[in-house]
């Protein structure tokens, strides 16, 4: 059983998140972490000639749209105050 989660740890290794603890935050990470992950496979079977430039290229788009997709859904990056109804917005960041 440990031999599974080793090497599940060198297949899919995680690193520990910093940021502001918001559950949105947290699954955001995981995501982007799972798709950085993704990215260099890709590139490493395209390296090696395992699939053609072209499949890579889609494959990325593909998981970049996955990812972008996530980011909308929770709501990460979006500025609270942009519509305070005030007149007064924060500039994103």
């Amino acid at each position: 059983m440990t031999n599974n989660r080793d090497k599940d740890n060198f297949l899919y290794p995680r690193s520990s998140y910093r940021g502001a603890v918001k559950p949105e935050n947290v699954v955001f990470n995981a995501n982007l972490q799972e798709f950085a992950q993704r990215i260099s496979y890709i590139c490493n079977l395209e390296t090696g000639g395992k699939i053609s430039p072209e499949a890579a290229y889609k494959q990325i788009k593909a998981l970049y749209k996955q990812l972008k997709q996530s980011k909308k859904e929770l709501g990460i990056g979006e500025n609270p105050f942009k519509n305070d109804g005030d007149g007064e917005h924060f500039s994103e960041l």
